[in-house]
């Protein structure tokens, strides 16, 4: 059995991980979770966890993060701590001569604000990044350039995922750090409770590419197995939604028949996002496998279900 220890692993990506691959009788899961536990910022606990655990492969999901409110607040904050945590991980890996690989995960946020849709790998480097969310993608790209440097010097075995923006349940609800879906979602459940309208942040024009988070994991699995080395690996579905056309559906689903409006004098982000997948399919034969409506069917279905966990958020939105 293949040791895999999964930093960030009571997240959202992380928890479908770590089900996925706890299903895999190849795999020893070791879920490492909390900040307070394990301050990955700080080497030293980086070199314990290692250590303590012996892994054979470490994928690493933790990460700062969140919608363009949090990244708009706190743009030192996403920057540095993500950062630290991949450079501490890195560095302890490479030093560390049991591991077989390291798996990243990094962010669409890094690809240049108007990079050619869709979306290719070698477009990363082509200009600076969405103001909004620039700290945190540019500390992604840093962390890219980071494994590919130590692939030529040191031979460390490493593989770099570049997922688009990702949606399921477990999602975050939280308005102070939520991305569009579930933050759409938490409106529109309020709205239906109170009456009170949907407010979209942006012109709704902006366009956005969704992955359903066990697809997201079924990619990460895989990349365990393949040597594919540390050039990044888009991982989507190669289509895209209008945010005004996204907002409709997720109205229609959960059977609200309310107003929805656009503030304009919020910012849209980056206008498009579409990834081209093909280097996924090439090289790992992975194709996502949930489309949009079913996915968002699932994933409103699994909010539904926790709902009463979710209404102190209301008072926050």
């Amino acid at each position: 059995m293949k040791k895999v220890l999964v930093t960030g692993a009571n997240g959202f990506l992380g928890n479908a991980v770590c089900s996925r691959l706890a299903k895999n009788e190849s795999y020893h899961i070791t879920p490492l979770a909390g900040k307070s536990q394990w301050d990955l910022t700080k080497q030293r606990y980086v070199d314990y966890a290692l250590q303590e655990f012996e892994p054979d492969v470490v994928v690493h999901l933790a990460a700062r993060v969140g919608g363009i409110g949090a990244n708009k607040e706190n743009p030192g904050l996403f920057m540095y701590e993500n950062l630290a945590m991949g450079m501490n991980l890195i560095e302890s890996c490479r030093k560390y001569e049991k591991l077989q690989k390291f798996v990243m995960v990094g962010t669409v946020c890094a690809y240049p604000k108007f990079t050619p849709v869709p979306f290719k790998e070698e477009d990363l480097w082509n200009g600076y990044p969405e103001e909004t969310n620039a700290p945190y993608g540019i500390a992604k790209k840093a962390l890219t350039e980071l494994l590919i440097a130590y692939r030529k010097q040191y031979n460390f075995n490493s593989v770099n995922l570049v997922p688009v923006n990702m949606y399921g349940p477990y999602d975050h609800f939280d308005p102070a750090i939520s991305h569009v879906i579930p933050a759409l979602i938490l409106k529109i459940a309020k709205a239906m409770r109170d009456g009170s309208p949907v407010e979209v942040w942006g012109t709704g024009n902006a366009s956005r590419e969704f992955l359903y988070v066990d697809d997201c994991a079924e990619a990460i699995e895989t990349s365990i197995e393949q040597d594919i080395g540390p050039e990044p690996v888009n991982i989507g579905t190669c289509s895209e939604i209008k945010i005004r056309d996204l907002a409709q559906d997720i109205a229609d689903i959960m059977g609200y028949g309310g107003n929805i409006y656009f503030n304009s004098t919020h910012p849209d982000g980056q206008p498009r996002r579409c990834l081209d997948v093909s280097r996924a399919k090439k090289l790992l034969g992975f194709e996502a496998k949930t489309n949009l409506t079913e996915g968002l069917e699932k994933t409103i279905q699994w909010f539904n279900d926790n709902e009463e966990k979710f209404i102190d958020y209301f008072h926050s939105i």
